[in-house]
């Protein structure tokens, strides 16, 4: 370690017990709301695993758009740079793209007379080739390159691939003691890369790395905590997030670990990244937490991102957990199924005797039904006939009344009649008897007045018989009396049968006219009636 990296870390050493005791207070607290932040996020990331079609459809999209600018592009170095976009924007979407978009770059590094680009290209290679797991090929490009020779950003650029190259290998391999021998040469690039990085996000993230390493995870805390409010670039936040998982393992706080593993997963989701960690990981941590078809979900949708992203490494870790986690998932849908089987007699048995029950409750039903069916029958039926009676109570008492006092009038009309005749013929005013004989004024004013007295009663029983009538004829064919009228003929003869006077000679003789004629009235108005089969029973229950 150099004399940079060991001042760092005597600085951060030095608020190290303050850390500590500041943590350790927090814990109690956290705790609580830390579960209740873990499902949150963990609901947005199953959300956002949902929606991956959309987003790599995004992805697509914005990949296809930089593609056209590049083939419509003319300047060399434009091209030249958007070959580097689509490089970046591939390498851990789909690698073997990545890898094409290389050797675009350095298609055109004759164009652009710059062969010193050359080393660039093969640092990239070096980091496609890692994501496909071809580690081999991968260090052959990378021992092309003299670091001497490479300007800072660049180099620093290739101190990081290096380093990222003996991570893989160190994931990849199995014996122990290689694997130690492959993190010590990688914390030896980390060292080189913190003497080129300015302080910052990234410095401390490099940084952080050495410190898990040397099994510091509270510094590690401590440094990312503050960074994670100060990066601002969705990559940046992802690897603060997946180190402070990396730091709360080191402390066996699971609740802390899993929350920022799904922060770290939530942020690969939203940059369409395939090639990753922190799902694989949370899927592993969630299914010891029993969640088995959570897990399951994630350690698949890992498994097809790796095979989309041709990541060798990726797939073999995820093919390692997947079998775990579908065996697990299979005997709890096994033990399901038994526990159904067994829910499901249960539920059958049940729906029998529910069927049972249901076929007797229902009979008594019908049996109440048809006894209420009948009640209301002859309670209707009782209810018609007692308005019936009392209509037919009614107008009896109305035109008893009206005729009585009809009658009476009729006789003293008769007695005044008789006496004016009895004058003509005492004063031997013969012609003038005659004359009076002759005349039938009496009688059709007699006549006039009966039509006009029977016109009220009516009326007054049945107000607004002449509106309730029109309702059941055509508009064009609708009855209404003349002025100076309260019924016409048409409306007397349908009048009378609304009080049951139905016969025909009855009707004639009443108004005084032909048979032919009360035939006429009651054919042309049924012919202009909206139901012409039942107009008069309709009449009859206006």
């Amino acid at each position: 370690m150099t004399y940079h990296t060991m001042m760092t870390t005597i600085k951060y050493h030095v608020r190290k017990i303050i850390t500590v005791c500041v943590l350790c207070l927090s814990t109690v607290s956290f705790t609580a709301y830390g579960q209740d932040s873990l499902r949150n996020a963990l609901r947005q990331l199953d959300v956002l695993i949902e929606k991956r079609a959309e987003i790599h459809a995004g992805h697509d999209f914005m990949l296809d758009s930089l593609r056209k600018e590049m083939q419509q592009a003319t300047d060399p170095w434009k091209k030249y740079h958007l070959c580097g976009s689509l490089f970046y924007e591939n390498l851990h979407y789909q690698a073997d793209s990545s890898l094409y978009y290389i050797e675009k770059k350095r298609e055109l590094i004759p164009l652009l007379g710059r062969p010193d680009l050359q080393n660039e290209i093969h640092i990239n290679r070096a980091e496609a080739l890692s994501v496909k797991g071809h580690y081999d090929s991968a260090l052959r490009e990378l021992k092309r390159i003299r670091p001497a020779e490479l300007e800072k950003g660049m180099r620093q650029y290739y101190y990081s691939v290096f380093c990222s190259y003996y991570n893989w290998l160190a994931d990849f391999t199995i014996d122990q003691e290689l694997k130690e021998t492959y993190m010590q040469e990688a914390n030896n690039y980390r060292d080189s890369v913190l003497q080129i990085l300015p302080p910052g996000v990234n410095h401390d993230i490099v940084f952080s790395n050495l410190l898990l390493v040397s099994q510091a995870p509270d510094e590690v805390i401590e440094i990312l905590s503050d960074q994670l409010k100060n990066a601002t670039e969705p990559k940046e936040q992802t690897y603060v997030h997946c180190n402070l998982a990396k730091a709360y393992a080191a402390k066996q706080d699971t609740l802390r670990q899993m929350y920022h593993l799904t922060q770290a997963a939530i942020m690969d989701m939203r940059m369409s990244v395939r090639e990753y960690t922190a799902l694989q990981e949370l899927a592993w941590l969630v299914y010891i937490q029993g969640d088995t078809e959570r897990a399951y979900r994630y350690v698949d949708c890992s498994l097809l991102d790796a095979t989309e992203c041709n990541s060798q490494l990726r797939f073999v870790e995820n093919g390692k957990v997947f079998p775990i986690v579908n065996k697990s998932l299979i005997e709890k849908t096994r033990r399901e199924y038994r526990t159904s089987q067994r829910m499901l007699l249960a539920t059958a048995i049940l729906l029998l005797l529910l069927a049972v029950a249901t076929a007797c409750l229902i009979w008594w039903m019908k049996k109440l039904s048809d006894m209420r069916r009948q009640l209301q029958e002859l309670n209707e039926q009782q209810a018609i006939a007692n308005q019936s009676l009392q209509e037919t109570g009614k107008i009896k008492e109305v035109y008893i009344a009206h005729y009585l006092d009809r009658c009476v009038d009729y006789l003293e009309k008769q007695e005044q009649y008789r006496r004016s005749l009895e004058k003509l013929a005492m004063a031997s005013k013969t012609a003038e008897l005659f004359k009076a004989i002759r005349s039938d004024s009496f009688l059709r004013e007699e006549r006039k007045n009966f039509y006009m007295e029977f016109d009220h009663s009516f009326l007054n029983l049945f107000p607004h018989f002449v509106d309730d009538l029109n309702r059941l004829l055509v508009k064009d064919g609708q009855l209404y009396p003349k002025q100076g009228e309260l019924l016409s003929t048409e409306l007397r003869i349908f009048a009378l049968i609304r009080l049951g006077v139905t016969d025909a000679n009855r009707i004639a003789r009443f108004l005084g006219c032909s048979l032919t004629t009360v035939y006429n009235y009651r054919s042309k108005v049924r012919n202009r009636a909206i139901n012409k089969e039942g107009f008069e029973e309709e009449v009859m229950k206006l």
